[in-house]
């Protein structure tokens, strides 16, 4: 059983850029850093393109057990993001991106699950960035990344990203979030100081804002913040079996997590898609996502 296919990148998205060996995150982020001014103008119409993308299990493991999903060859719901992460922060980093690349705010995250994947087949991976517009708070863009096999669609998720800044108050904010499920916790997790170090060493998202007081103080935060891709994965993972198989996910990020920290999943599986939200066990009013998943 599949979900329905997609509308494939069509030929007005311009040319396809194909790599062989995954860009380095590290030196995206500096190269992000060292061309932020100036940037302005259009989205490019270029896609990047790898084939052939293998899963490593021992990574595939290390992941699973940092997000708390099943362990086995089953790929996450979540996880093929990593694969395809380093090709969209080279798009964003390229100087011919619209948005300075530091500072973009990760706000929501759509995925869709066409089939089960797994650790042993091969991806060709398809990354590009499109509908740049504006928002009340400053401007979004959309980085699209498509997993195929063999020529289908498999996986394929929409990233969108704010630049905060001069914004249009009549302009749309985007898909509204569902209600925040009521009634007691269904799960808590302590979060250790240590959290974004070590999805940082599975992830290769080494943004300072994650890693360490210092480096986080240094770009505003009081904390150093978990990832967000961290805590919608948590999120899905711990909605059970369904996020695997086909599915679409839908992930508002709200409040960022400051670490350390205790959270507490609230969930409702009520109707026919399941609604959860992390929130801030100490202050329950302080909502940090808001995830739909729909088998």
């Amino acid at each position: 059983m599949t979900t329905d296919q997609p509308a494939l990148p069509s030929p007005e998205l311009g040319e396809i850029r194909e790599i062989r060996e995954s860009p380095s995150l590290v030196g995206s982020l500096v190269r992000g850093a060292l061309t932020a001014k100036g940037r302005g103008g259009d989205l490019t119409t270029r896609r990047l393109l790898r084939r052939g993308v293998q899963v490593d299990r021992g990574h595939l493991a290390d992941y699973q057990r940092l997000v708390g999903a099943p362990g086995g060859d089953v790929l996450p719901h979540a996880y093929p993001h990593l694969l395809g992460f380093p090709l969209a922060a080279k798009i964003m980093s390229d100087r011919d991106f619209p948005l300075p690349m530091p500072g973009l705010v990760h706000v929501e995250n759509a995925t869709t699950v066409h089939r089960t994947l797994t650790a042993g087949e091969d991806y060709d991976v398809t990354v590009w960035a499109e509908a740049l517009r504006p928002h009340p708070k400053g401007r979004l863009v959309d980085l699209v990344t498509l997993l195929q096999v063999d020529g289908e669609a498999v996986w394929e998720e929409t990233s969108t990203y704010l630049q905060r800044g001069r914004g249009d108050d009549g302009a749309p904010r985007g898909a509204d979030a569902p209600g925040i499920p009521a009634g007691e916790p269904c799960a808590r997790w302590r979060l250790a100081d240590d959290l974004g170090r070590r999805y940082a060493s599975v992830s290769g998202d080494v943004n300072p804002i994650h890693l360490h007081p210092l480096t986080a103080r240094a770009m505003g935060f009081p904390r150093a913040i978990a990832h967000g891709m961290w805590t919608g994965a948590r999120t899905l993972a711990a909605l059970g079996p369904a996020s695997t198989g086909p599915s679409r996910s839908h992930v508002w990020f709200r409040k960022p997590v400051l670490l350390p920290t205790t959270v507490d999943l609230v969930v409702d599986r009520s109707g026919d898609v399941q609604v959860a939200a992390m929130r801030s066990t100490k202050r329950p009013e302080t909502v940090h996502l808001v995830a739909t998943l729909e088998a």
